[in-house]
């Protein structure tokens, strides 16, 4: 049980930085440009995974997880579900400021029913 408590924590860790991120408003040039570097590093880490793939394993096992394959499993789940709640908030602004374009084009070009004036 204790050898898979540091793995356990950098999970939880991991997700509680992503929502904490996620409820912080706007999308600011900062933003973009973490998410840019991180997607950089993610890539630098995949291609040492494929590269040093013994090291993978020694890592998986300092941190409690029993192979690479499965640390590597962990890290892809971490940012599948960071991604997947990024691109729902995204989404969300989108709709918003759709909405409010629609109602500013509505406002501003009111049409009347036909026969009335």
């Amino acid at each position: 049980m204790f050898d898979q408590t540091i793995i356990k924590i950098l999970l939880i860790a991991a997700f509680v930085v992503f929502g904490l991120i996620l409820l912080r408003p706007g999308r600011s040039a900062r933003n973009r440009a973490i998410r840019t570097i991180t997607l950089i590093l993610l890539l630098a880490c995949g291609v040492f995974a494929v590269v040093f793939p013994a090291i993978i394993n020694d890592l998986a096992n300092a941190v409690g997880v029993g192979r690479g394959t499965d640390l590597l499993l962990y890290a892809f789940i971490v940012v599948f579900v960071g991604n997947a709640l990024a691109t729902v908030r995204h989404r969300r602004e989108q709709d918003l400021q759709i909405t409010r374009l629609a109602r500013q084009i509505a406002l501003s070009n009111p049409e009347l029913p036909e026969g009335r004036k």
